[in-house]
């Protein structure tokens, strides 16, 4: 398997990119929250505001410092394409997707570290489905369920949760990988790409606060066809 050609090492930095798209009411709080967590790895975090018309760029300017990077689309693309913005600019041995909605905890951050640094993992899910937890819509929590499915069956996996957006990555695994993706089908891609080189996911518990769409939310079931197909498309395509 590809992880067993991977020396365990000791990290330094924990890159966190944090995707933003309109989300001025909740992205200051995420921050601060960030700031205060007590981990043994430098944070380096780098904001990307998908081209957000609320706001959120004014919030930005104001939390920018020597550890908060803002990166700025001119237009907006998608979650997956600000990710891959944030990819290249962290500059982590460890990388982390935080997004910025409140809906995941930066105090659960120990948690996904954990597996990693005691040498039991180099890529580690946070699972909302087997931690503390606000319940999800009755749609979304179905949706989530069976995309979960579609991936162990697919890829021979056994995620509960492989929608989860608490990703944390040793930087090694994602060398080599090209993400096409730019807007939810991040998560089957990713997966999908870390699952066919041959590494295994460690799944933790963490806790979830989910919103409803009048609070913001913003996937919706077109999300879920799209991340269907991804599934798909990715367990047969050549290039991964």
């Amino acid at each position: 398997m590809a992880e067993r050609a991977l020396e365990r090492r000791r990290y330094e930095t924990l890159s966190v990119i944090v995707p933003v798209y309109n989300e001025r009411a909740t992205v200051a709080e995420v921050i601060r929250r960030v700031r205060t967590v007590d981990i043994p790895l430098r944070v380096d975090v780098v904001e990307v505001d998908d081209a957000s018309t609320d706001g959120t760029d004014k919030v930005l300017a104001t939390i920018e410092d020597s550890t908060v990077r803002v990166m700025t689309h001119e237009r907006n693309q998608g979650k997956g394409a600000a990710i891959r913005t944030g990819l290249v600019h962290a500059q982590g041995d460890l990388l982390l997707v935080q997004d910025a909605d409140l809906e995941y905890d930066p105090e659960d951050w120990p948690r996904l570290l954990d597996p990693v640094l005691r040498g039991k993992a180099f890529v580690v899910y946070g699972s909302r489905f087997t931690g503390e937890r606000k319940n999800m819509l009755p749609l979304h929590w179905v949706g989530n369920r069976f995309l979960s499915l579609v991936t162990n069956l697919l890829y021979s996996s056994t995620l509960s949760d492989m929608e989860t957006c608490y990703k944390l990555f040793d930087r090694r695994v994602l060398d080599g990988i090209t993400i096409v993706s730019n807007r939810f089908d991040f998560e089957p891609e990713i997966t999908a790409k870390v699952l066919r080189r041959g590494f295994r996911i460690y799944e933790v518990p963490i806790s979830y606060a989910g919103r409803e769409p009048d609070e913001g939310k913003k996937i919706t079931w077109r999300d879920g066809l799209g991340a269907l197909r991804a599934l798909i498309r990715f367990r047969f395509t050549r290039d991964f």
